[in-house]
C-alpha cells in the first residue's frame, strides 16, 4: 500500500535569520575538498538508507561522477571520534540560490544532539558561498521525524507544501 508523502520546501533569505547552535558536542566538520564521487555515494547510502533515499541508488558511476564532482556541488563531512557521523551537500544554483541538497546523520549518531549543530554549520557554509541570496532545502514525511522541526528551529521558513 502506498502512503501519502508530504514534501516541505523551506528557505532562508537572510544570514541574520539563522538561529545557530554553537555547541558541537565533539562533532568535527571538514569540507571534502578533493571530490570523489564514490565517497558521496557511500554517504548517501549510509545516511539515507533508513529514510528511503532511493532516487540515486540505480545511478551508474558516470552519473554519480557528473553529480558529485561538478563545480557547483560542495560536500562537508561530520566526524565523531574519527568516524563519519553525517554530511551535507550544498549545490550552488542560478540566481544566488544555494540548496542544501543532502543533509543527515548516520544511524549510530542520531539522537546525540548533533543535528542542530550540523544544520547550523550547513547554513553558515551556504551563506559563505559567493553570491548567496537564499538558502533552501526540502524535506518530507519519509525523513527523520525531527528534520522539519530542526529546519524551522534554525530559522528556515516553509514556502511550499506538496502531498503525493
Amino acid at each position: 500500500m502506498m502512503r501519502d508523502v508530504t514534501t516541505y520546501y523551506l528557505e532562508m533569505k537572510s544570514a541574520s535569520s539563522l538561529n545557530a547552535i554553537g555547541e558541537s558536542n565533539g562533532l568535527q566538520i571538514h569540507e571534502c575538498e578533493i571530490k570523489q564521487f564514490q565517497f558521496n555515494k557511500f554517504l548517501y547510502q549510509l545516511v539515507g538508507k533508513d529514510w528511503e533515499w532511493i532516487d540515486k541508488l540505480s545511478w551508474p558511476d558516470e552519473q554519480w561522477k557528473a553529480y558529485a564532482e561538478n563545480d557547483n556541488l560542495r560536500t562537508w563531512i561530520a566526524y565523531y571520534k574519527g568516524s563519519p557521523a553525517g554530511y551535507y551537500e550544498l549545490q550552488q544554483q542560478n540566481g544566488g540560490d544555494v540548496e542544501i541538497a543532502y543533509f543527515g546523520l548516520a544511524p549510530k549518531f542520531i539522537g546525540r544532539g548533533f543535528g542542530g549543530y550540523l544544520l547550523s554549520q550547513a547554513i553558515k557554509s551556504a551563506w559563505k558561498m559567493k553570491g548567496t541570496q537564499r538558502v533552501w532545502v526540502h524535506t518530507c514525511t519519509l525523513d527523520h521525524p525531527g528534520a522539519l522541526k530542526n529546519y524551522k528551529a534554525r530559522g528556515m521558513e516553509v514556502y511550499r507544501v506538496e502531498t503525493e
